[in-house]
């Protein structure tokens, strides 16, 4: 008896056509074809895209050829031999060498632009969050003003703020690179292509003019707005900065031989800002607060009234969390490294730390005091954290950052009050927030800083490990306090004199302050021709039944 065959009978190659050309007919069978075929496809393409650039993003990619070399790139050559007098017998010449400052780092690039973004998008919390604290009918002067900030800002940093700010010239002020003419490839030996940095720094600068209209909402003429952002973006952002982050700045030097304080033998520390960006435009703000005075209406605690009611708490609280999310630009892209990985941990999770922590403490510190659960301190607290972080938080360690934000969580809910005792009207909160915690940040990497870790140094790829920072906390002594100190104090005193100046010189031309009629009728309706909310009926007389109801005779029964 013939025995039964299991195994399939294999098809030769013309049936198999013939079976393919009959399941293409199907469009089931069409549609798994073209999806097997794209998909091996772009299998395909990632295999020879992983073989080209990954040995591009390790190894760094040289700048253009026809980019000409910097000066200090010249290589001399008054110790090399002749070529004509070299023996017969000398190996062929090496290669040129490419110095680290020629050499464009893609992934360096690709991170700092993409933390530029974060930065930069935090102006949609700055807007939503001034806008959701202030009143509704200077809601529309709120929009307008952060983006003309914004622009404007971007124009002064292309002509001449990056130049004082980030270029060679002296410890006060650089003065080379205007209008971004002679840049060089990268930016110092970061392997950060300058303009990626450029675009980071402009998102910083553009933060501090930011900070510095919240505590003015509510009475600044429209044109006072725009001479004090031309005054706070084009010279005493950039300038100041330049102390404590230029390549000579006398604060970045502090503490070398033959530089300012040479004795100290420490320089100022500001990682990310709580200085540079935060202290600086909270103290523009208070200057501004002082010289304006408070808005009509306003009745301080101590003469038996309190703060006018924000219009939409739901829009503020909103932007204090895209706040937060950009922070998470602000802080690990200040490593202007993507191959610190553990550095960009660390900052990341000290950040998100600092920020719970001075919720928490903000939150419960007011409950305790008034027995409700405030939405306005809760969104202030954890500001305040991240403002305070800002400066240690790549020499602290996690129990560091919740202490830190511990603290900045009370200190911003006493500083409200301290501001409501002087009678000075801040509707956002920017100076308890940014200027108040900006110093104690600064300040709070002299106690709280490690011993673990330095900053990022020449190489790309790994920190500087041959200076870590200690605080006194961790048994460093005090000299990293010394000179946080010195450098906070310079900042703070330098930073509201200069503003003081520029708010009464705008405010005795009569330009710095609305006028009453245009205050009492509104801002959004007086300077810019509109409301906010134009399906609303926005007026004095309102009562909370609402207004009533007219009906018509012809409605009439």
């Amino acid at each position: 008896m013939a025995s039964t065959s299991c195994t399939t009978e294999k098809l030769t190659y013309p049936q198999k056509l013939s079976r393919l050309r009959e399941r293409m007919k199907d469009p089931e069978w069409r549609r798994y074809g073209l999806l097997m075929a794209a998909g091996k496809s772009l299998g395909i393409v990632a295999i020879l895209a992983m073989v080209i650039l990954i040995p591009m993003l390790l190894n760094g990619t040289p700048a253009h050829a026809d980019t000409p070399a910097p000066t200090p790139a010249v290589v001399a050559t008054a110790d090399v031999a002749p070529a004509a007098a070299a023996p017969a017998a000398a190996p062929a010449p090496a290669a040129p060498v490419v110095l680290a400052k020629d050499i464009i780092n893609p992934l360096n690039t690709m991170w700092t632009l993409i933390a530029a973004f974060l930065v930069f998008a935090m102006q949609v919390g700055f807007v939503m969050l001034e806008a959701g604290f202030c009143r509704s009918r200077e809601t529309v002067n709120v929009l307008v003003e952060c983006v003309f900030d914004t622009a404007l800002c971007g124009i002064l940093f292309w002509a001449w703020g990056y130049a004082f700010m980030f270029s060679e010239g002296n410890g006060f002020i650089g003065y080379h690179w205007f209008f971004l003419k002679g840049v060089p490839a990268t930016y110092g030996t970061t392997g950060v292509a300058l303009l990626a940095h450029w675009i980071f720094q402009f998102a910083f600068a553009d933060t501090c003019s930011t900070i510095t209209s919240g505590a003015m909402i509510g009475r600044t003429d429209f044109i006072g707005d725009i001479l004090y952002s031309f005054c706070v973006s084009g010279f005493i952002y950039p300038i100041i900065g330049h102390w404590a982050w230029g390549p000579d700045g006398f604060l970045a030097t502090m503490g070398s031989a033959g530089k300012f304080l040479p004795g100290l033998g420490m320089n100022f520390h500001d990682f990310a800002g709580s200085t540079v960006v935060h202290t600086i435009g909270g103290a523009v703000a208070l200057a501004g607060a002082i010289v304006l005075g408070p808005r009509i209406g306003r009745k301080f605690k101590r003469d038996g009234g309190g703060p006018m009611t924000p219009h939409d708490l739901t829009i503020a609280v909103c932007g204090g969390l895209l706040l937060w999310f950009g922070w998470y630009g602000f802080n690990p892209g200040s490593t202007l490294s993507a191959m610190d990985f553990e550095g960009i941990g660390r900052v990341s999770a000290n950040t998100t730390l600092a920020a719970c922590a001075a919720a928490l403490t903000a939150v419960f510190y007011i409950y305790f005091r008034t027995g409700k659960w405030d939405p306005g301190s809760i969104t202030n607290g954890f500001l305040a954290g991240l403002v305070a972080i800002t400066a240690p938080c790549y020499w602290v360690s996690p129990f560091g950052s919740v202490m830190i934000g511990a603290i900045a969580g009370v200190l911003v809910i006493l500083a409200v009050d301290m501001l409501e005792y002087l009678r000075i009207d801040d509707p956002i909160g920017a100076v308890p927030v940014h200027m108040v915690n900006g110093i104690w940040g600064t300040i709070s990497l002299g106690l709280f800083a490690s011993g673990q870790f330095s900053a990022i140094g020449s190489d790309p790829i790994s920190p500087d490990l041959t200076s870590k920072l200690t605080g006194l906390f961790y048994g460093g002594g005090s000299q990293v306090l010394k000179a946080q100190l010195i450098g906070s104090a310079i900042v703070t005193v330098a930073t509201l004199g200069v503003s003081l100046a520029v708010m009464y010189a705008i405010d005795a031309f009569g330009l710095l302050r609305l006028s009453k009629v245009g205050e009492l009728d509104g801002m959004d309706i007086h300077e810019h021709g509109i409301s906010a909310y134009p399906e609303y009926v926005i007026s004095a007389l309102a009562a909370p039944a609402g207004a009533p109801i007219t009906v018509p005779p012809t409605a009439k029964k």
